[in-house]
């Protein structure tokens, strides 16, 4: 059974005879769809480098749901199902910047750039997860796992909370002085094809497809849990 996720829109396939079964997504985007805007450093879910926006299916109401992950930590195998974003996928010099692109370039946010991607799409998931109504303190959480060696942070931080609903007018009015405004791209992606409705349903959704527990590979086991007893069945199992 092949794993299906699309990055950008295109469609990827993946099985465990094509890839290492501990394969991250932060592997898979760099050295397989050779997007290189997703950056990798610490590994360990730390500096916030590597971070990609994720729309995938709520288990219990069924609805797409839009967040952030830390691709380094991801596994590519857990992807199923699920449309991916990464900075090249929300704009670039040649299909046009978003609008979290052009602000904190405009506030001069950046310096060495290794951290701008996954502040970029740390704003991107925040914005688009609250269809852009978000704080000053809800921007200062997003960005709480994002790590910037440079800036010292307050160009980044006051980029981003220029958003917020909350900041303020002078900012506000900068903003849209300079015609611009937060516009959200969720639209554009694939929605659910199930609907929610009162009627009880043993299905999990029309376009969900059913993929096998666990890939063996040599000496070496993946298992796709969906909750928590699950994970202590498995250990039950393997005692």
């Amino acid at each position: 059974m092949r794993v299906k996720f699309t990055i950008n829109g295109k469609l990827y396939q993946v099985t465990p005879d094509e890839l290492p079964i501990d394969a991250s997504l932060n592997r898979f985007i760099r050295t397989k769809a050779h997007l290189t805007g997703t950056k990798f450093m610490c590994l360990e879910g730390g500096c916030g480098v590597c971070i990609v926006n994720v729309v995938d299916t709520h288990p219990v109401t069924k609805q797409r749901i839009t967040f952030s992950v830390n691709s380094c930590l991801f596994s590519v195998f857990s992807c199923h199902g699920m449309d991916i974003l990464t900075v090249e996928g929300i704009g670039s010099k040649a299909t046009g910047y978003h609008p979290v692109q052009e602000r904190l370039a405009q506030f001069n946010g950046t310096q060495c750039g290794y951290c701008s991607p996954g502040m970029v799409m740390s704003m991107y998931s925040l914005l688009e997860a609250n269809n852009g109504s978000v704080t000053m303190e809800d921007v200062e959480k997003a960005l709480a796992g994002n790590i910037c060696r440079c800036t010292g942070y307050r160009p980044i931080l006051d980029a981003f909370k220029s958003f917020a609903v909350d900041a303020p007018p002078e900012d506000r009015l900068a903003r849209r002085a300079m015609g611009i405004t937060c516009a959200s791209d969720i639209e554009d992606l694939p929605r659910a094809s199930c609907v929610g409705c009162e009627r009880e349903c043993s299905a999990k959704g029309c376009s969900d497809e059913t993929i096998e527990l666990q890939f063996m590979h040599q000496d070496r086991r993946w298992f796709r849990v969906r909750t928590v007893d699950e994970i202590f069945d498995i250990l039950r199992e393997e005692d």
